[in-house]
């Protein structure tokens, strides 16, 4: 408790980073409508900036541990600060090219911008978790400011969906990328106060040893450990493909009469549930193995996600949103399956943690470089996004929910059988 009164500003920096975490990554999810009016383009393309995003994970998970390693947790952060500064730059400069004349060009530009932000956002997950947990001192006290900083990452992604609404409106052939300006400068202006406010900030870092990359080959001896970060690749297109396709289904139906705006608000009560899902978590973590968590939340999920995709269209529920331009309190009539969708993420809320907390059981020394490789994995939402987005392209949106069936089946095995570890 001590070491958190000497360093109050250094943990409020970590808790904004983790909101400015999720208001970043999921600026490519609504982004992705302005994609498509840009001309006629396919639901694959649509998905770049996800596409950009999430695989520089791949290409920047284990170097990011070795930069902390180096240089330690501030200077790590303040790198990863430098480079989210660039990538929110290059994306809000391709909003101010002619798409109508280079269209090649504009994507090219913002694929760019949303690929070195994704840079960003790996080095910065690398240190907001062990440095809140370094900052609260460890134990339960480290754990629930951790816990703190995921309400705020939720927090951010109801945000980021509502802004977006806001701003694009209705979706028309005029709608441009430079639509998006104001979000983009709010992650950057925050980007800017939390380099100054870490440049200036005393925190005091545990002694790093050097990363011996032979560790790399140790780890994957584990079977369990394998087993576990494919698990986090294909949980990735359970968080991002419900949320990402419940808006391009809203927004792209046009006989639901539902404006970008309004998918917004629906779509940013899938975030809310994962926000309520975190509170709950955190307070029945310590009584619940996370083995039976993530069996529970697979099951649940196999469940909503199969109802959503077999259920009647014509039968409507009225969904809540809040229009914050007004403050008023809204209501829109959705399909009851897109209802079922949003409750997906009561589910998703824990599942990153209890599959990490599995797939490191009994490592050992092995544990610090498993979580840079658990961070290459993150670009697994990549890679099922684009699927999805292919299988959307040749059936339909509800069809490609398929995908996801596939992607919680193997969650719930993990958590049966391939989580049991063969040796410590």
């Amino acid at each position: 408790m001590s070491n958190q009164k000497k360093q109050w500003g250094a943990i409020i920096v970590m808790i904004a980073l983790f909101a400015m975490i999720a208001f970043v990554t999921n600026l490519c999810s609504p982004m992705a409508n302005i994609i498509k009016a840009q001309g006629d383009i396919p639901e694959v393309l649509a998905q770049i900036g996800n596409y950009g995003n999430f695989v520089a994970y791949l290409l920047m998970g284990i170097p990011a541990g070795m930069l902390i390693s180096k240089y330690g947790y501030k200077k790590t952060a303040l790198i990863g600060l430098g480079v989210g500064i660039a990538g929110i730059l290059i994306q809000w400069f391709s909003g101010m090219l002619d798409a109508k004349s280079n269209l090649g060009l504009v994507f090219g530009v913002y694929l760019l911008g949303a690929f070195i932000a994704g840079f960003c956002m790996c080095i910065l997950n690398c240190v907001v978790n062990p440095m809140l947990n370094i900052l609260g001192g460890g134990g339960n006290s480290g754990n629930q400011l951790i816990q703190l900083g995921g309400v705020f990452n939720s927090s951010a992604a109801v945000a980021v969906y509502i802004i977006m609404g806001a701003l694009i409106g209705e979706i028309t052939k005029d709608t441009a990328i430079s639509d998006a300006t104001p979000a983009l400068m709010i992650a950057l202006g925050i980007f800017i106060l939390a380099f100054v406010v870490i440049l200036f900030t005393k925190i005091e870092e545990p002694e790093q040893a050097p990363v011996d990359v032979n560790l790399i080959k140790g780890a994957l001896k584990y079977r369990h450990f394998v087993l576990g970060i494919l698990a986090i690749f294909l949980y990735m297109g359970i968080e991002v493909g419900v949320p990402t396709y419940v808006n391009m289904y809203l927004v792209n139906t046009p006989s639901l009469g539902i404006s970008a705006a309004t998918a917004g608000l629906i779509v940013a009560v899938y975030w809310l549930m994962m926000l309520v899902g975190r509170f709950v978590g955190a307070t029945i973590g310590n009584k619940v193995s996370s083995r039976a968590m993530i069996t529970v939340v697979s099951i649940a999920t196999l469940v909503l996600v199969a109802f959503g995709m077999f259920s009647d269209p014509a039968t409507t529920v009225e969904v809540p949103g809040i229009d914050w331009g007004t403050l008023t309190v809204i209501w829109a009539n959705v399909p009851v399956g897109i209802f079922a969708f949003l409750l997906v993420g009561l589910c998703t809320s824990v599942m990153w943690g209890g599959i990490f907390n599995m797939a490191v059981e009994g490592l050992g020394k092995y544990t610090a470089v498993a979580s840079g490789i658990f961070m290459t994995m993150v670009f697994g939402c990549a890679v099922m996004l684009a699927i999805q987005a292919q299988v959307a392209e040749m059936t339909d949106y509800m069809t490609s929910y398929w995908v996801v069936i596939f992607c919680a089946a193997y969650l719930l095995f993990y958590a049966l059988v391939g989580s049991k570890p063969a040796k410590k």
